[in-house]
C-alpha cells in the first residue's frame, strides 16, 4: 500500500490521499448524495446553451451521454476489473434492446416484467460466450469477442422473425407513474419527446451499478478479479479458481450491457441492427481507457468525454471527428494511464504493465526493465 501511495503524485492525488481515504463513512455519504442529487439536478441547470448548443441537452444527456456512462461502468467490471479484452460488449447491448422491441410488440408484456428478463438473457449470452472463450488471452480473447458482435448483429440482420434488417418499430414505453415531481415537473411521465425520465432512471440504475461495483472490489471477488488481472498464472497457482472468475466477470458485465440496451430501447421508437456496430464496442473501450480504467470515476468521466465532446464540436461539420481523435491521441501521448487512474492501476503502469493487466503485450513504464534497455 504504501508503494502504491509513493507512486501518486500530483496536488490533487496528494488531498486525495489527505482527506478522501481518512474521511469517516458519514462525511464520504454526504459526497455521495451530493452527487447523487448533482446528477438529477443536470437536465435542469442553466448550461445547455455551454454544453449542447448544436443539440437539445436533455436528449444528449440520455444518449449518448447516460448511456455510454452505464455501458462503460459494465465493461469496467471485465476490463478494468478482471484485465479481460471485451471487443463485442454492444452484443449484449443489442440483446437487452431486442429482448424489449420483441416481447413488448408481440407479448405486449410491462416493460418492468421485461426487464429481469433482458438482464438474466444478457447474463446467459454472456456465459454461453465466456464458458468456452475464456481459456483465451489477450489478443485471441478480443478477437473471439469481436467476432461475437458481428454475429449478433448479422444475425439479427437476417432473422426476419425480429425484424431483419427493418428492424423492430412500435416499441412501448414504460408506464407512467403519476403525481411523482422533481424541480415541479414530472418526473415518470415517459413519453418520445421527453427525455428527463429515461435520463432519471438511468442515473438510478447508474448509482446501483456503483454500489454494486464498490462492494465486489472490496470483496473476495475483487481482490481474484484484481490477482487475474495482474498475473493470472501467479492467480492460479496460489489457488484461485480464475475460470469461474473471469466467468463471473463476463456475466455481470453482460448483465449490466443488457440491462442499458433494455433503458435505450424502451426510449426509442424503433431499433434496427445498424444501431449496434463494432465502433459502439471501440467506443465504450475507448472511454474505459481515456477515463481510468478500474477506476469507477474515471471510466465515467471518460465516458462522459467521449459521448460529449463530438457533439460540442458539431459546428466543426467534418472536422469534429478529427478533432475528437486528436484529443485522444493526445491523452494517450501525455497521459496514458487515464484521466481518473486508480492508484493500483497507476502503480501498475509505472512498473511496466502497462496499466492493463493481461489485455495483451506488456508496455514498458518509465521505471521499467524495458525502458532503461530502451534508454542504452
Amino acid at each position: 500500500m504504501n508503494k502504491l501511495r509513493q507512486n501518486v503524485s500530483g496536488p490533487f492525488a496528494q488531498v486525495r490521499n489527505w482527506w478522501w481515504y481518512k474521511a469517516p463513512g458519514w462525511q464520504r455519504a454526504i459526497v455521495y448524495v451530493a452527487l447523487f442529487v448533482f446528477a438529477l439536478s443536470l437536465p435542469s441547470l442553466p448550461v445547455a446553451s455551454f454544453m449542447s448548443p448544436h443539440v437539445e441537452w436533455q436528449s444528449l444527456l440520455f444518449f449518448p451521454i447516460g448511456v455510454y456512462v452505464l455501458l462503460a461502468l459494465g465493461l469496467n467490471i471485465v476490463v478494468g476489473q478482471a484485465g479481460l479484452l471485451d471487443l463485442g460488449f454492444v452484443a449484449f447491448y443489442a440483446i437487452g434492446a431486442y429482448f424489449l422491441a420483441y416481447l413488448g410488440t408481440e407479448s405486449g408484456w410491462n416493460f418492468w416484467v421485461i426487464l429481469p428478463i433482458g438482464v438474466l438473457m444478457a447474463a446467459v449470452s454472456g456465459v454461453i460466450l465466456g464458458a468456452p472463450t475464456l481459456r483465451l488471452r489477450g489478443d485471441y480473447l478480443a478477437i473471439v469477442t469481436l467476432g461475437f458482435g458481428e454475429i449478433v448483429r448479422i444475425t439479427a440482420m437476417n432473422t426476419e422473425a425480429i425484424g431483419g434488417t427493418n428492424g423492430i418499430a412500435g416499441i412501448p414505453h414504460p408506464p407512467n407513474i403519476e403525481n411523482v415531481f422533481f424541480f415541479g415537473e414530472e418526473v415518470f411521465k415517459y413519453g418520445l419527446l421527453d427525455s428527463k425520465p429515461y435520463y432519471y432512471l438511468l442515473v438510478a440504475l447508474c448509482a446501483v451499478v456503483i454500489i454494486l461495483s464498490v462492494r465486489w472490489t472490496k470483496s473476495r471477488v475483487g481482490r481474484a478479479w484484481a490477482a487475474i488481472r495482474e498475473d493470472e498464472d501467479a492467480a492460479e497457482v496460489m489457488g484461485v479458481p480464475t475460470y469461474k472468475f473471469k466467468l463471473l466477470a463476463f456475466a455481470i458485465g453482460a448483465a449490466i450491457g443488457g440491462a442499458t440496451g433494455v433503458f435505450w430501447a424502451g426510449k426509442t421508437v424503433s431499433i434496427v441492427p445498424q444501431d449496434f456496430p463494432f465502433m459502439l464496442s471501440a467506443t465504450i473501450l475507448a472511454a474505459v481507457v481515456l477515463g481510468g480504467s478500474g477506476n469507477i470515476p474515471g471510466v465515467m468521466l471518460g465516458a462522459f468525454m467521449v459521448a460529449w465532446l463530438p457533439e460540442r464540436f458539431r459546428g466543426f461539420e467534418e472536422y469534429r471527428i478529427m478533432i475528437f481523435g486528436a484529443v485522444l491521441v493526445a491523452m494517450m501521448v501525455f497521459r496514458p494511464e487515464g484521466l481518473l487512474p486508480s492508484r493500483r492501476r497507476k502503480a501498475e503502469l509505472k512498473e511496466g504493465t502497462g496499466g492493463m493487466g493481461s489485455l495483451g503485450a506488456e508496455v514498458g513504464g518509465p521505471d521499467s526493465v524495458e525502458a532503461a534497455e530502451v534508454a542504452k
